[in-house]
């Protein structure tokens, strides 16, 4: 399960769509469990994929960077998040193909709908597996 403070899924949601028609992605920060992660912070990144309406890609120095800055923090990386301006609501056979981070959580939003969709699965090394998503109110 991965539970996620509604005001940072709004903050996606909204990094999703100021990105549209290009995806857009970042990293989950926060408290990360084998069955239950907790979420409390997005930190965007810049979308380096050289096709970036339909993939993403965060470049190494920047993730390096993102990275540090977390551990700074205090915080676990629980995963990624990205977005899908067309759909699907779910990782793509790219998304599986260049996953890289088992036991963690990779969101998609999707934008293919009148309202955002947003889903989360956890990387086994080998294929997604869908995970719950409790969006919690802030402080919650």
């Amino acid at each position: 399960m991965l539970k996620l403070p509604a005001a940072v899924r709004d903050e996606a949601v909204a990094h999703a769509r100021d990105g549209a028609p290009e995806e857009v992605v970042g990293v989950l920060a926060g408290r990360r469990g084998e069955d239950r992660s907790t979420v409390e912070r997005i930190y965007k990144a810049t979308n380096a994929a050289e096709t970036p309406e339909t993939r993403y890609e965060i470049a190494p120095a920047a993730e390096l960077d993102l990275l540090e800055r977390i551990d700074e923090a205090g915080l676990d990386v629980v995963g990624f998040y990205h977005s899908h301006p067309r759909g699907p609501a779910g990782p793509s056979e790219t998304d599986a193909r260049l996953a890289a981070w088992p036991g963690h959580s990779y969101v998609v939003v999707s934008l293919a709908g009148d309202d955002a969709d947003l889903g989360s699965w956890r990387w086994t090394g080998e294929t997604f597996e869908r995970e719950a998503v409790d969006v919690i109110a802030s402080g919650g």
